[in-house]
């Protein structure tokens, strides 16, 4: 253990300085560019000025309340056919996920079917001996990021183009390592507690957990944009993914939840203003997570934001990845968000 440390200090003593060498380098000249051009005086503007500097296709979903929602689109669905992004387009929204399991946790948490101080030991007891620190870890550390489990995409069996084929082959992945640190030191992202939690709530329910999402938080807002795999889609409603500088289309993966950036949006407000969750699971949800959240997956970034000081949602849909990509994409949002401060 202390000698995958000090090889660790020592990869990072050599390999930092060069991370910041190839920075200075071959900076990210889209991302830069895009930060020092002037402001738009519109959203669409800004929109297509995320084309311009290198992103394939674009969505944008904003809901300023008590305003009719705005859809702004930009560059392609399809590249190789020019098919144009569309604000009802499919996205894969990756992480952003997270906000509806935490949503899920915290009703049942205030239903008394689970409790935040439950361990990952009473539910899942298959996994003492082989997840470290399993008797003290909690369902509150692992929605908040503070169990010290490994995160599975770190893993070196992990690919992004050839996920997974099954629960236990991820599963697999995150047997028998050491703890990252201890329960509670400090938070660390990490998707294995979020999966974790999913098998939990299947466990204590007997059913599937996007069952109970289904029926608990997108149909009482009325969301029939929103689906938990890309088999229950059909895959022609779905927006390409790309990687800069590769011409494979990456949509056919399943990496889970897909919806329309208004489903997101509608999604988000409710869980803001109070309309989803009742005062006992909005203090719990309150305790345990935030209410935005980005996300990341082979060919597709997604950032779900609500911005408090204007009472607007902000959703933005981006088919492209790559290292140089993702600061564009951070770009085009902050200034998106500066515009609608402006007007």
């Amino acid at each position: 253990m202390k000698k995958n440390k000090l090889v660790t200090k020592i990869l990072r003593i050599i390999f930092i300085p060069i991370g910041i060498i190839t920075f200075v380098i071959f900076p990210p000249w889209d991302g830069i560019l895009a930060w020092l051009a002037p402001l738009p005086s519109s959203v669409q503007e800004q929109v297509d000025d995320g084309v311009e500097h290198g992103l394939d296709g674009i969505i944008v979903y904003v809901e300023q309340g008590g305003k009719p929602s705005k859809y702004h689109t930009a560059g392609w669905n399809n590249r190789e056919n020019k098919i144009p992004a569309n604000a009802n387009d499919l996205f894969k929204i990756a992480s952003i996920s997270k906000l509806y399991v935490a949503a899920a946790t915290a009703k049942l948490v205030g239903a008394k079917i689970l409790s935040l101080d439950d361990t990952l030991a009473k539910h899942l007891p298959e996994l003492v001996g082989r997840i470290e620190n399993a008797d003290k870890i909690t369902l509150r550390l692992m929605l908040q990021h503070r169990s010290g489990i490994p995160n599975y995409t770190d893993h070196s069996d992990f690919q992004w183009d050839k996920p997974a084929k099954n629960k236990q082959e991820l599963l697999d992945m995150m047997l028998d390592l050491p703890a990252d640190f201890e329960p509670n030191e400090k938070v660390s992202y990490s998707n294995t507690n979020y999966f974790l939690i999913g098998q939990i709530i299947d466990r204590v329910l007997g059913y599937s957990r996007h069952k109970y999402i289904k029926d608990e938080i997108l149909q009482p807002l009325g969301l029939t944009n929103t689906f938990s795999s890309l088999n229950e889609v059909d895959l022609d409603n779905v927006m390409s993914g790309y990687y800069v500088g590769l011409d494979q289309d990456f949509k056919h993966i399943d990496f889970g939840m897909l919806a329309t950036a208004q489903d997101v949006g509608i999604f988000l407000r409710a869980l803001n203003d109070g309309s989803l969750l009742n005062e006992n699971e909005q203090a719990i949800y309150s305790s345990v997570y935030k209410y935005g959240h980005k996300g990341w997956v082979l060919g597709y970034q997604s950032i779900a934001r609500y911005h408090e000081d204007i009472d607007t949602v902000v959703i933005q849909f981006v088919n492209t990845v790559s290292d140089d990509t993702e600061l564009t994409t951070l770009v085009v949002y902050n200034r998106i968000v500066e515009i609608l401060r402006d007007k």
